[in-house]
């Protein structure tokens, strides 16, 4: 995925505007239009207060990985399990793990 895609993708789960986005980071309107258009790409100051802002790592926005995931979709699912509360956490830790008995069984079939 692109920046301004994955930029794109954090506003919307946090239902915020470009205009909120750029009000809360002090950031020019117009320059906020440009990163969600994908015209510019932040500097890397910018590119930490996106970080901090959505609560992900720059390597998260960047869609850069090391050994530790395989791709954007493992990342988000990182994101997505960290935001969650204790107790939804171990709801979905659950529902993963019938989900693989599911598919156990129906391989086995």
């Amino acid at each position: 995925m692109t920046f301004c895609e994955i930029l794109r993708s954090l506003a919307e789960d946090k239902n915020i505007t470009q205009k909120q986005l750029a009000i809360d980071l002090h950031i020019p309107v117009s320059t906020v239009g440009g990163y969600f258009q994908g015209i510019s790409e932040p500097d890397f100051d910018t590119l930490k207060m996106f970080a901090s802002y959505f609560g992900v790592s720059t390597d998260y926005l960047l869609d850069f990985r090391n050994a530790e995931t395989e791709n954007h979709d493992e990342d988000e699912l990182i994101y997505i399990f960290r935001k969650m509360h204790n107790t939804q956490q171990k709801i979905f830790i659950e529902q993963g793990k019938a989900i693989l008995k599911v598919n156990r069984q129906t391989e086995a079939k």
